[in-house]
């Protein structure tokens, strides 16, 4: 025992080789020799079960490191992922923002004059139409200045009638008869003169008469001149300005008394528009204001959603443009279309306001409401298209999905894997991406679990059955 002790049994061994080498074994039996054969038999026995308990722990050691090199080489594993195809289908570009909606025509009612409120017509929440009386002020002074001014103006009209009518033509008539009187006046008083001149060259009559007859004659001649320049002025001047102040005094009457009848109009109150009541302050007798509302009236058969967005998606959208409104407790969104993209930006935001009008027959939209607007900026009506999520960032930046193929490096040709390509993409449709470049239709991609995918990844189909599986287990 003593011999064994001095001399240790060292074993080594090679993993890679799978061989193993005792030393100090042979050491052992040449220095056993020359013992006596009983001694030798019995070292002999106990050196046999010490070898067998060597090697027990050697091929122990041994069975360990091959089944740790076993799992060391051990095949890739398999990561189940969801595989889809690329699909054709129609996509679209919205633009979604926050808006508020507007009735389509709002009116409030400002009396023009303060006077109490003698009574209302209608209530709040009443419909009305344009031109109905709503309302009526306090107005009997207001009458009363209309029906004095009609009469003035009911005279006027009778004197312009009458000046046009009767006078006028009858001055007229009367100085074409003087202009003639005195014409024939002339004539006669000329012949006389013409006569006694004759006479007073024969001698048969005296220089006085002739005298008179020439300052007859001239008389006569300047009663014709005047009456001929009052028919001329009559004519020319007097009836234009005889006309002019009729009507004039006329045009006078009749202002004063349409003015006269627009304050008395100014007391009641009608509606401009179709629409419904929302707003009635004032109570009958109260004091109506000049300037203050007496009546708000709104056109809600159709809203408008009045939303505010960047200048960059405001360039994409254009009038007519379709559009939805998405409004809170209600399931299915309300059909409209872009009605006004407005040409300046907001200079407190820096936004566009953008008008989305949709129709609202039941009156369910309420002015006021805050509601979301969805608006189609473009639309593609055959596009590539894959699920938002099978898109993956590239390490340069880029986009990229994990496309289905073969492993090049695998000996079994059903063996699939995941190949890293760049794609270029355009509209993005809610959870469906558009694709421009990289992919064609049927082409096989990683839906769900692409992301974090190590390219050229072993991969299966996630609904496939995993393979080793017994139906048992």
């Amino acid at each position: 025992m003593g011999f064994l002790g001095r001399n240790r049994w060292s074993k080594s061994y090679t993993r890679e080789g799978r061989s193993f080498a005792l030393s100090g074994l042979a050491d052992f039996c040449r220095a056993t020799q020359g013992l006596r054969p009983g001694l030798h038999s019995v070292a002999a026995s106990r050196l046999n079960l010490f070898i067998l308990a060597e090697y027990g722990l050697l091929l122990s050691a041994l069975v360990s490191m091959i089944a740790c090199s076993g799992e060391t080489k051990e095949a890739e594993p398999t990561i189940p992922v969801q595989i889809v195809a690329v699909e054709k289908a129609a996509v679209e570009q919205k633009i979604t923002a926050d808006a508020v909606l507007f009735p389509i025509a709002q009116s409030a009612l400002v009396p023009k004059i303060s006077a109490p409120v003698k009574k209302f017509l209608v209530n709040r929440g009443s419909r009305v139409r344009a031109g109905q009386l709503l309302a009526v002020l306090e107005n009997r002074d207001l009458a009363a200045a209309a029906q004095e001014n009609k009469g003035a103006f009911d005279q006027a009209q009778a004197t312009y009638t009458t000046t046009t009518g009767a006078d006028l033509p009858q001055e007229l008539q009367k100085a074409q008869l003087e202009a003639q009187a005195a014409k024939q006046q002339l004539d006669a008083q000329q012949k006389v003169f013409d006569s006694r001149q004759e006479l007073f060259q024969q001698g048969a009559l005296p220089r006085k008469e002739l005298d008179q007859a020439g300052v007859d004659l001239t008389n006569a001649r300047n009663q014709s001149e005047i009456a001929q320049k009052h028919l001329d002025s009559l004519n020319a001047i007097g009836k234009q300005q005889t006309l002019k102040s009729a009507k004039g005094q006329l045009e006078s009457a009749q202002g004063k008394y349409e003015g006269a009848s627009a304050q008395f109009s100014y007391s009641e109150i009608r509606s401009p528009i179709n629409g419904v009541v929302t707003e009635r302050p004032l109570y009958p007798g109260e004091m109506a204001a000049a300037g203050t509302p007496l009546l708000t009236v709104m056109d809600i058969s159709q809203v408008i959603a009045r939303a505010h967005i960047p200048q960059s998606s405001a360039a994409l959208l254009k009038t007519g443009d379709k559009a939805d409104l998405i409004v809170a407790g209600m399931v299915k969104p309300i059909p409209g279309k872009v009605s006004l993209v407005s040409p300046a930006l907001d200079p407190n935001s820096t936004t566009v306001e953008v008008w989305v009008q949709a129709k609202n027959p039941g009156g369910h939209l309420k002015p006021g409401t805050s509601v979301q607007v969805s608006m189609i900026a473009r639309s593609v009506p055959d596009a590539l298209t894959i699920p938002a999520a099978a898109l993956v960032p590239a390490p340069d930046g880029t986009s990229a999905v994990m496309v289905v193929g073969s492993c090049p490096k695998s000996k079994t040709a059903s063996d699939q894997c995941a190949h890293q390509k760049p794609v270029k993409t355009g509209i993005r449709d809610e959870d469906r991406i558009q694709v421009i470049e990289g992919l064609k239709a049927g082409d096989r991609i990683v839906a769900s679990g692409a992301y974090g995918l190590p390219d050229d990844s072993k991969i299966t189909s996630a609904e496939a059955k995993p393979e080793g599986k017994d139906e048992k287990e």
